[in-house]
């Protein structure tokens, strides 16, 4: 069985898209796994050719399965395994998170800073009353 077809849960496993089989199984059943463009149950076969599309964490990965394991092996060897047609993620959803920069010398605020500064924007947030920072 392992040189023509496998499951898809333990494919995806062997080949690293999940960190366990158990979080494989579960993202197939939830729906976020395809075979060639058809929802996969954990128990469905994968073979040589197929596109799986699986959904792990943000990302999409689209991939091309080339050689059918079931046992897990390292990156390099994992690589080998199939060809990624994930479209590269666009350059402003790499940083999409909010930055907080402070300036490199000040070092960390001192209670009287973070006090002043719960005051501005408890202030701020109520309208911007009067601000006094004394």
């Amino acid at each position: 069985m392992s040189g023509e077809s496998t499951r898809i849960d333990r494919w995806l496993w062997a080949v690293r898209v999940y960190k366990t089989r158990a979080l494989a199984s579960e993202a197939a059943r939830g729906g976020h796994v395809e075979i060639n463009d058809h929802p996969a149950k954990p128990a469905s076969t994968v073979k040589i050719g197929d596109r799986v599309k699986a959904r792990a964490g943000s990302r999409v990965r689209e991939l091309e399965v080339r050689k059918i394991i079931e046992k897990r092996v390292g990156p390099p060897v994992a690589a080998e395994c199939f060809v990624d047609h994930t479209p590269a993620p666009k350059p402003d959803s790499l940083n999409s998170a909010p930055v907080f920069k402070r300036d490199a010398r000040t070092g960390r605020p001192t209670k009287r800073d973070r006090r002043d500064l719960d005051r501005f924007r408890s202030r701020e947030r109520d309208g911007g009353a009067d601000l006094d920072l004394d």
